[in-house]
């Protein structure tokens, strides 16, 4: 009678979810198709040559079965993707640049913190600060992100919203205002588009510097990577040999690690 039960409820439960997967995927193929699409507007060189490349199947998913289970619209797991790349491309262009920045040696004119001295490589640089001033860059890291998902009701990129916006910390929305981490005495710029000059590009300039963007940011990915790569395994990428400083002793991931090799968040 078990056995019974068991396969007439699995059959059910087996009928509900093939019914239900249908239906989501019907729906998450418009979002796919979405998605080839604007790959393949993308006319640059990189975009062109690439196209839509989607080796994992990355694009088809369901993270967490959020949309499977009806609590995210169809298409959320790609807008949570696409938002995804170009935040890290971003943060990736900021270290690109800032590893080139440091690694000639360009600082201010003060000494930026106590025990810094001239020739360390970017990653030694972090490890030389103490850890409170690690602290203060991942506290306020934290906001940022706290912030940044504080979206008004329908504009959050996983229900439909545009992907890679961060909402105005300058004149916050209800919801940001009310999060215990907003500052009391607020932002006086935004973060993105500080000065309003992206906002009064026309239409067709906006849609080609997100595209430059993207493409930017998956470069910058490729290049902050092949520098510690490059620093953790000397000739491992054989352009950069001979351009960086290499530190095959040193914990370079290791965000609370010193120059000493020990780890220690206080």
């Amino acid at each position: 009678m078990k056995c019974v039960l068991a396969l007439a409820f699995g059959s059910a439960s087996a009928f509900v979810a093939q019914t239900a997967t249908t239906q989501q995927s019907s729906a998450l193929l418009g979002a796919k198709e979405d998605l080839v699409a604007l790959a393949e507007a993308n006319t640059d060189a990189i975009g062109k040559s690439i196209g839509f490349w989607d080796p994992l199947g990355a694009s088809s998913l369901d993270f967490f079965g959020l949309e499977l289970s009806g609590r995210l619209p169809a298409g959320a797991t790609i807008g949570y993707l696409r938002h995804a790349e170009i935040k890290h491309g971003r943060v990736a262009m900021a270290a690109f640049v800032g590893y080139c920045v440091q690694a000639n040696g360009i600082h201010f004119p003060w000494t930026p913190f106590p025990g810094f001295t001239e020739g360390l490589s970017p990653p030694e640089q972090w490890a030389a600060l103490p850890p409170v001033a690690k602290w203060q860059f991942f506290v306020y890291i934290g906001i940022l992100e706290a912030l940044g998902e504080c979206f008004p009701a329908g504009e959050h990129y996983a229900v439909g919203g545009k992907p890679g916006v961060y909402p105005s910390i300058k004149t916050p929305n209800d919801q940001m205002a009310s999060c215990l981490v907003y500052p009391w005495h607020g932002f006086p710029l935004d973060l993105f588009d500080p000065f309003g000059t992206v906002a009064k590009l026309p239409e067709e300039k906006k849609e080609r510097g997100r595209r430059v963007e993207i493409n930017n940011g998956r470069l910058a990915m490729l290049g902050i990577f092949g520098f510690l790569s490059e620093q953790k395994v000397p000739g491992s990428v054989p352009f950069l040999t001979g351009l960086v400083k290499p530190l095959p002793d040193m914990e370079i991931m290791g965000p609370f690690v010193g120059t000493d090799g020990v780890a220690s968040i206080f």
